[in-house]
């Protein structure tokens, strides 16, 4: 067996500045996938500019808006992204996703504490649908700000992964958690991921071996070559199988606050001529997806 990586920009679709990121990674060969946010305004213009490029995004579940930026709205029983309806949400069967204005939350442990399973699915089902509609046909789903796993309270993973399967859909759920989450889960935890991947596998949802990413924040780190030494560790301690590594590049203006600043790490670590001679001597093949 050989060592595989899918190497993932995650969030095109987020806003304009990272849209233009990550659709210029792509063009230029630096990243092999890239996940689409659909609830965003943007998100329409990223979908028609990757499928000039002839590249299909996987979809990413999107559960919550993200600090500093105007809040985004349920798909689940509205027409699109740029839907201005200030209707009932409890009309759209989002009322446990969405505050009073009908705009989601952006504290993913809000969701955790209030979301509901069916509201959940339908918006998955609603998001799945845009992007069919908008002829893109995803491969595989993942999961914005890690929503669906229960780390911020209430776990979806039983019902996505059974979403999955109804629609032949890989889903980005490690075999093995521990590089991403920088260590052994705790016993609870470690108990439902177990009965995840067991899950996923008599389904037939096809799961990576691995999945790893920065967590870091820019004070954590302190510059750009404490990131790239961190992606190269993780690079070469990369297990047999086809494994994901993860990264939100964009331009520092487009994202407020510190983030703002890794983001454009990630980017120039993708165009880094020692990240690709990493690549080289580590002999990692590079793929599109782990499903392959």
């Amino acid at each position: 067996m050989t060592r595989r990586v899918v190497i993932t920009a995650d969030d095109l679709g987020r806003e304009p500045g990272t849209t233009e990121v990550i659709v210029a990674l792509l063009a230029e060969g630096h990243v092999t996938a890239t996940t689409l946010i659909c609830v965003s305004p943007a998100s329409e213009q990223a979908a028609s500019q990757v499928g000039e490029l002839g590249v299909v995004p996987r979809l990413h579940v999107t559960l919550t808006s993200e600090r500093g930026l105007p809040r985004w709205r349920s798909l689940n029983g509205t027409a699109g992204p740029d839907v201005t309806s200030h209707d009932d949400p409890f009309t759209h069967g989002a009322a446990g996703l969405v505050d009073s204005d009908g705009t989601f939350h952006d504290d993913p442990f809000v969701l955790g504490a209030r979301g509901e399973a069916r509201d959940v699915m339908r918006e998955a089902e609603a998001q799945l649908r845009w992007m069919r509609g908008r002829r893109l046909a995803p491969e595989a789903a993942d999961s914005h700000a890690g929503t669906l796993y229960g780390l911020h309270g209430r776990s979806w993973l039983t019902e996505t992964l059974e979403w999955c399967a109804r629609h032949g859909l890989a889903f980005r759920l490690p075999r093995d958690p521990e590089p991403y989450v920088g260590g052994p889960l705790p016993p609870q935890l470690a108990e439902a991921h177990e009965r995840a991947v067991a899950l996923a596998d008599a389904l037939g949802v096809a799961i990576p071996q691995t999945i790893a990413t920065n967590r870091r924040t820019a004070h954590e780190l302190g510059a750009y070559e404490r990131l790239r030494d961190d992606y190269l560790r993780r690079l070469a301690a990369l297990p047999e199988g086809t494994s994901e590594l993860f990264l939100h590049p964009s331009r520092e203006d487009a994202v407020a606050g510190p983030d703002g600043v890794v983001r454009a790490w990630e980017a120039r670590l993708l165009r880094d001529p020692v990240w690709h001679d990493a690549l080289e001597k580590e002999g990692v093949e590079l793929a599109g997806g782990w499903w392959d």
